[in-house]
């Protein structure tokens, strides 16, 4: 009776692929422990809810709270996405079933060069083009024709300068559109062209072939590109800090200066001067990680979970 004998060749394959696949989740241990064991005197001091809840950051008298930063994160992750994804699913319906075929190549190349910027220089195009055209024209604009509504004045009150929340979220959108397009568009040409025939031979329109065979088919796709948008836009620093400002307080309008957590670990990491001014900042970095681990963990399971229905 012979025996099975296994290549060594493919037992040493074997094991150096899975300790690759290892290295990822210790790089990833590494990094929560370093930043858990950093922000240990932080924590001390003002306890895990306490940082999270307080919006008092005064460096002198060391008193530091994390709710301004998590608020600022928040807001531009979140009108990033708003602005971005309706442009970057356009993007994709057009290339991959409107455009000519000289133009699909053409725009899909345009789309994944926005993608290989480096974000300074998305910054310094913010700072000395996007905000005076924002402040001078764009802002004035929506502050007038939006600024006396009951409810939604309150985010265009102020004095539009361009460095604030609205143009620092511009910049984020226009870095995700490419990661959204481009994967919504993979996940477009995906779809079997038989199916969009049948529904063309049944007499549905090019809009109603889209809308009820294209996207649906495509959804888990623009999902994945929706995420890995979201995943880019929480941790942005170099674009942001350009066009923020550095403001340590909540505020209603769109129109002001800001902080988020990325932006204030890239502005003040240098100056940390005490070791517990230090801490709160690790203890920042702590919190980001914990906030992208948490969101982009919960998008994979529901892409998973969609995906086996």
């Amino acid at each position: 009776m012979k025996t099975s004998r296994k290549d060594p060749f493919d037992l040493v394959f074997s094991a150096v692929t899975a300790g690759a696949s290892w290295v990822v989740l210790l790089l990833v241990a590494a990094i929560f422990i370093v930043l858990l064991i950093e922000s240990l005197p932080s924590i001390r001091e003002f306890g895990f809810t306490g940082f999270v809840l307080s919006s008092d950051w005064n460096p002198v008298e060391e008193s530091f709270g994390a709710l301004p930063s998590i608020y600022g994160t928040a807001v531009t992750t979140v009108l990033s996405l708003v602005m971005a994804v309706p442009v970057a699913l356009g993007i994709a319906v057009f290339t991959t079933e409107i455009a000519p075929s000289f133009l699909k190549g053409l725009i899909g190349t345009a789309v994944e060069l926005l993608a290989a910027i480096p974000s300074i220089i998305y910054g310094m195009w913010g700072l000395f083009t996007l905000a005076p055209i924002m402040g001078d024209y764009i802002e004035p604009v929506l502050q007038e024709w939006l600024g006396g509504l009951p409810v939604a004045g309150a985010l265009f009150e102020g004095t539009p300068i361009g460095v604030d929340l609205l143009t620092a979220s511009l910049i984020l959108s226009i870095m995700i559109i490419p990661f959204t397009a481009s994967l919504s568009r993979d996940a477009f040409l995906l779809t079997p062209s038989v199916v969009k025939e049948s529904a063309y031979a049944l007499g549905a329109t090019r809009w109603e072939v889209i809308r009820s065979v294209v996207i649906p088919h495509a959804r888990l796709g623009i999902f994945g590109g929706v995420v890995l948008s979201l995943g880019r836009a929480l941790g942005e620093t170099m674009a942001v800090a350009f066009v923020l400002g550095s403001n340590h307080e909540i505020t209603s309008s769109l129109l002001d200066a800001a902080a988020t957590i990325t932006v204030t670990l890239a502005n003040e990491f240098t100056e940390a001067d005490t070791d517990l001014y230090l801490s709160a900042l690790y203890h920042l970095a702590l919190i980001l990680f914990v906030m992208s681990f948490a969101v982009l963990a919960a998008a994979k399971f529901f892409l998973l979970r969609a995906a086996r229905k």
